[in-house]
């Protein structure tokens, strides 16, 4: 069993879930999660629709944001970022000029500098990714869909078709670097500039 706070510290009371829930039970769930939230937050939030951004965040003219959206306090959105919810960004997150997010938890004080695309994934706090750095979602190129991850010296089917990575505190994902669908990358992971993360390949 994958305890998702072993790599994002405080990840199960943030959310108020239960410690067996899998990282992609947590995406699947996603919507469900965020629309409750939303409805306990304060009046330092401005709310319209399904979208909270907290009144201290910074989103620039340009910006999309598509669908069930927390953008919490001191969080910046660069012109032409691109975030599809639904999406949980935590306190300081930074996403950059190009970078598109899509459901997917980005925790605090994490950055997608520049041209990044992070899909279906949870990310940890503190992790920084440089440009161009590509958490993928999908397999295209397979027939079978189906993503699994490796984890503890097992392969574990997620039995989805969709789920990027789970990252841990505090990661380094380098310029050009791809995180294949079903990474699972320990607290403090350094990934090289253009190197390819594929953990299990059938």
């Amino acid at each position: 069993m994958i305890d998702i706070e072993d790599y994002i510290h405080n990840f199960y009371s943030r959310f108020r879930l239960d410690r067996n829930v899998l990282p992609w039970d947590v995406l699947n769930n996603l919507e469900h999660l965020i629309a409750n939230m939303i409805q306990e937050l304060g009046n330092e939030y401005k709310i319209e629709n399904n979208t909270a951004i907290h009144k201290s965040a910074i989103v620039e003219k340009g910006a999309i944001l598509k669908g069930s959206v927390i953008i919490s306090e001191n969080c910046f959105i660069a012109a032409h970022a691109y975030i599809r919810g639904p999406v949980f960004l935590g306190e300081g997150v930074t996403i950059g000029p190009g970078s598109e997010i899509k459901h997917s938890i980005i925790s605090d004080g994490s950055t997608a500098a520049h041209f990044n695309y992070i899909g279906d994934s949870i990310i940890g706090a503190k992790v920084n990714f440089e440009a161009g750095a590509v958490c993928a979602n999908h397999f295209n190129d397979r027939k079978d869909k189906t993503i699994s991850v490796f984890y503890n010296n097992q392969v574990v089917n997620t039995h989805c078709e969709k789920f990027g990575s789970l990252v841990g505190d505090e990661c380094k994902i380098g310029a050009n670097a791809v995180l294949s669908p079903g990474s699972v990358l320990n607290k403090n992971r350094i990934v090289k500039r253009l190197e390819l993360v594929e953990q299990f390949r059938k």
